[in-house]
């Protein structure tokens, strides 16, 4: 065995083994999938019924900054995506767990420009990561 191939040896081990360990990712899409329990380094993916068609969209008001990095923006997708005009879909989120500690995942679904009109709906959701 050439002195390459017995470094790549352990090292394929070590990867392996660190994948192993890593925390997997947690989906939720309802309410009552709360409160949520996490671990540090645990990915969490939120995906929420939506239509930005008819105006209304997710705002994202408390992010449990405190417990939770995110990933990056909302993404929409329209899962039956049959090409009709407004149809309804999907928005996602995903965050990171970054630290050990508690927090509110709070957002709220209405129309940016009806500022005194009650939210359509609203996800509330208390999060703790060890």
């Amino acid at each position: 065995m050439s002195p390459a191939h017995r470094l790549l040896l352990p090292l394929a081990l070590a990867l392996l083994s660190a994948c192993a360990h890593q925390p997997g990712s947690l989906t939720v899409q309802q309410q009552s999938q709360c409160p949520l329990n996490l671990h540090s380094g645990q990915q969490l993916v939120l995906t929420l019924p939506s239509n930005p068609t008819t105006g209304f969209r997710w705002v994202l008001r408390d992010g449990a900054e405190s417990v939770l990095t995110s990933l990056g923006p909302e993404v929409y997708s329209n899962p039956e995506d049959a090409g009709l005009i407004g149809s309804a879909g999907q928005s996602t989120w995903r965050f990171a767990v970054k630290q050990a500690g508690s927090g509110h995942l709070l957002l709220t679904y209405q129309r940016p420009w009806e500022t005194e009109v009650a939210p359509a709906e609203t996800f509330d959701c208390q999060v703790k990561a060890k």
